[in-house]
């Protein structure tokens, strides 16, 4: 079995699904918690050395940390809208509260410095269309340098690929300070849309890869809503959905740079794949979402 790709149910459990760590992912830096209240429940959440965000994938939430509470509206799937969130710091006490339940993310990141809480409004954050034709995809850039500037170490966004589309491509690369990039831990979290388009299913998948190229590296594994792939090094992409099947996916990056980027490398022998789009139309289907709804 890959030790990057870890499938739903293997990294703790139904009131839990995802619980990765820096340690626990053999790094220094990301991380990502995934947990799910039912209707009524409240759960204190420790921070620690991690600053976080608290992003809801299903259902609505209320946050009080230091103080101050935020009440996110949250949205019915990662298909359906762009979501509010909020910041927390390190060394806090979250307590996340849910009227009708709720699956929640929380993108961390191993940091020093303690930053006050903040709400970030989804009318705030912006979508963006990358790639052209088949490459078409949604980019929800809520938490990267530029937009949210707002954390020490921590970056993530949220992608959309419509069925049968590919996105993380060309493949790309941070793993080393260089001219065009800087180092940075990626981790993967994907959520598979079923036949409706909408509602996360076991039944679609996707496929994804990651390689080096003096080949140590070189994975091609289907993913399932659920699952979770660690990058620690080399060229990541495509990430492929199936047709039929919308693809969603949450990146976290973190890294030792003393400034947040996330800058990256094209494999060269693909980077050409780009000039394309010049001449291609984007995909109809994309946007998919926005703080209003759905799109398409």
């Amino acid at each position: 079995m890959s030790k990057l790709h870890r499938p739903h149910g293997t990294l703790s459990d139904e009131r839990d699904p995802v619980r990765l760590t820096p340690d626990s992912a053999g790094w220094a830096y990301s991380g990502l918690r995934v947990l799910s209240l039912r209707a009524g429940e409240k759960r204190a959440v420790r921070t620690g050395e991690y600053e976080a965000f608290v992003l809801p994938l299903s259902g609505a939430c209320t946050v009080r940390v230091d103080g101050q509470v935020f009440d996110l509206a949250g949205r019915d799937s990662v298909f359906t809208r762009v979501t509010d969130f909020a910041y927390v710091p390190r060394d806090a006490e979250v307590e996340l509260s849910t009227v009708d339940g709720i699956e929640v993310a929380l993108p961390m990141a191993r940091c020093t410095r303690r930053l006050e809480p903040r709400y970030g409004p989804a009318e705030n954050v912006p979508v963006e269309l990358r790639g052209a034709g088949q490459a078409t995809r949604q980019v929800t850039n809520f938490g990267v340098p530029g937009v949210w500037d707002h954390a020490e170490k921590l970056n993530a966004c949220e992608l959309i690929t419509p069925g049968g589309n590919w996105s993380s491509y060309p493949p790309h690369k941070h793993d080393e300070a260089s001219g065009c990039e800087v180092v940075n831990e990626e981790i993967y979290y994907f959520r598979i849309a079923g036949r409706d388009g909408v509602t996360p299913s076991r039944e679609g998948f996707g496929l994804h890869r990651t390689y080096t190229s003096d080949g140590e590296l070189d994975e091609d594994v289907a993913v399932r809503d659920g699952d979770v792939f660690l990058i620690p090094r080399g060229y990541h992409g495509p990430c492929v959905a199936a047709p039929g099947y919308p693809m969603y996916y949450l990146n976290v990056l973190a890294g030792p740079a003393a400034e947040r980027s996330m800058a990256f490398c094209d494999d060269p022998a693909h980077g050409w794949v780009r000039e394309t789009w010049d001449d291609q139309e984007l995909d109809p289907r994309c946007p998919v979402t926005s703080h209003e709804g759905r799109v398409s």
